[in-house]
Order: C-alpha cells, then structure tokens, then sequence
C-alpha cells in the first residue's frame, strides 16, 4: 500500500449543461467569498437575485458549444491528466474540484480507501499563479475538508510554479510549434482579478499597487501577487523563446464588475487590427487545461471580435492539458516529494 499520494486539483465544471446544474455550480461558484469579497448578505442578494438567474442560462448555451461526449473538456482533461501522470509516478493519484465534482472529499476518500496506510498526501493545485480566487481557495477549501473529516494522513500542498524552470520550459515549448505560424503578435491572457484582491494578498500591507512600477520592485509581496507572477511567467516565456518585447504584450479577460486589471482582453482584440496587427498568436496560461475560458470566451467569442474588428489569422494556442513535457514536470515533482524533498511544498 502506498505511503503518499496526489490530489490533482483544478476549478470544475457543472455536472451538465442543463440550466439547473450550471445554476447550481454558479452558485456555488460565485458565493465563495474569496472569488466576490463582499458580505454575506450582500453577495447573497447580488448572486441570488441578480448574476445567477440572468447569467446562468447564458452560461448554459456557452458549455453546450464546448461539450463534449465525454462530459466538460475541464473535467475530461484533468481526468486524462490524471491517468497520463499516473503512467509515469508510483503514488496513486485522484483528481478533485473547487466547485462541482469530484469534491475534494471524494479524492481524500478514495485515496484513504484503497491506501489505509496513507500517511501524507500532495495536493496539487492547478494553478500557475497565486490569487485568493484561484490557489488560496482551493487551498482553503482543501484544508476546510481535511480538518472536518480529521483524515489520518498528513496534507500538504505544491505552492504556485510561475517562475518554476520545469514549467516555464513546457509552457515556452508548447507556444514554440506556432511560431512557426504567420503571426505579428503574441498576446497572453490571463484570468483578470479586481484590483482589491491584489491588494488584499499584499503581505507588507504597502507595495502592490502603491509603488511605481511595483511589480518590477523587489518584495516580499510577490509571493501572493498574482499580477507580478503573471508578468514573470510571461516574461520567463519569452526569454526562452528569444520573442522580443514589442512582439508581445499581456490582457485580462473574464472581467466581472469594476475595479479589474488592465488592459482587458475583449478591448484589446478589437484594438490590435487598427494598430496594424492582423494575424495574432493568443494563449491563456492562467490555465493549464482548456475549459469554457479558453475554448468559448476566446476561441470563439475572442476570434469573432478580432475578425470582426479587422484582423486577419487569429490562432489560439491550446493549454499544456496532457503535453508531455507538462506531465514529465508533474512527475518529476512527484518523486522529489516522494523522496522527501520540501522543496515546493507549503
């Protein structure tokens, strides 16, 4: 029986595109309150009345378009994940979601089931970057779940992996191929997140966004700020690949409300044709499987905007999902924390 296992971890899906169960995620979704840091009765009257029963069956004609027999390309990816990293490490590994299913519960639970002399578990959140919305709550809820069920095994987590040299090199070579693609520019969006979150996960209480240029100025603050870890990543990328500056440029999408970072990626797309760029590369590394952000928001929605605004060629690149080398880095983690290495862990 294995001593360790792994929880891959990653945002969810609803159970199906019926309006019923994407209501439901929605909900759950959205009243977390590290995604809408609003009190209780507040965000509950906002998410209640208004967002979910406007948005939810919107939402529902969007999943429908990215569907696939198998369920949510989110889910099925993380599965296929899931078992491609399973080929390559001895610990056994489950997948769990933030929101919808599997819960985290569920992936403790079989673990604990089928390894009774589990004594630690790796929690990997798929998450590149640090944000309150993303790693910190999944973290959070991980742990929620853990202490309530008080599971014998010790729980630990891989912290975020932006500037990771393994990551960075599978990510540089997945963008690699297009290159060879006709393209004037290469523009990386990321999830957005309002300001106020940035702020909040500053440790020092004084340096994100109050200092000039205060993602290129040392701090202890970068460890929890998701706009300077989004700039490293991009930046490593394009080192590796020898992209100069002026070839690239970074967006936020997903925008709910005001306040979020800037420049958004809706507005950019309509920008960029009548700034002479008609051929444009894009990718969304906030991300490492395709979901409706990626295959609906920008695949579809994203490229009818450019096209329309004028542009020419609009190709995405697809996320690592099960790219060898991303498995290959997962692995490689895997064993050096199942030789006893801390080295990544929280």
């Amino acid at each position: 029986m294995a001593k360790k296992g792994i929880v891959l971890m990653n945002l969810g899906s609803p159970d199906s595109t019926e309006v019923k169960d994407v209501r439901r995620y929605l909900k759950e979704f959205l009243m977390d309150e590290r995604v809408i840091d609003v009190p209780y009765l507040l965000r509950a009257f906002l998410i209640h009345g208004i967002i979910v029963p406007f948005r939810a069956p919107k939402s529902a004609e969007a999943y429908k378009t990215i569907w696939s027999k198998d369920g949510s390309p989110l889910v099925v990816l993380t599965k296929q994940l899931q078992k491609a990293l399973q080929l390559k490490v001895d610990e056994p590994v489950a997948i769990a979601m933030r929101y919808g299913n599997p819960t985290p519960k569920t992936a403790f639970d079989e673990l604990q089931k089928n390894n009774p002399d589990l004594e630690e578990v790796l929690a990997i959140p798929l998450y590149p970057h640090y944000a309150m919305s993303s790693f910190e709550t999944a973290v959070e809820a991980a742990k929620e779940v853990y202490e309530q069920n008080k599971y014998p095994f010790k729980l630990q987590f891989l912290q975020p992996f932006y500037n990771e040299p393994h990551y960075i090199n599978a990510l540089a070579e997945n963008i690699r191929p297009y290159l060879e693609k006709e393209h004037d520019h290469i523009l990386f969006s990321y999830h957005g997140i309002p300001g106020r979150h940035i702020r909040k996960s500053d440790t020092t209480g004084c340096h994100c966004l109050k200092v000039e240029n205060c993602c290129e100025v040392a701090s202890p603050a970068h460890a929890h700020c998701y706009r300077h870890q989004v700039f490293t990543t991009t930046r490593l990328v394009m080192e590796q690949l020898n992209i100069p500056k002026d070839k690239y440029s970074i967006s936020f999408q997903s925008r709910l409300g005001k306040g979020w970072l800037q420049p958004f990626t809706d507005k950019r797309l309509v920008e960029l044709p009548k700034e002479g760029i008609k051929k444009l590369l894009i990718l969304c590394p906030a991300f490492v499987s395709d979901c409706l952000e990626t295959l609906e928001e920008i695949d579809v929605r994203g490229k009818e905007e450019f096209i329309g605004a004028g542009g020419e060629l609009f190709t995405m690149i697809p996320c690592l999902n099960t790219n060898q080398l991303w498995v290959d880095v997962l692995a490689n983690w895997v064993k050096e924390y199942a030789a006893g290495s801390q080295a990544m862990t929280l």
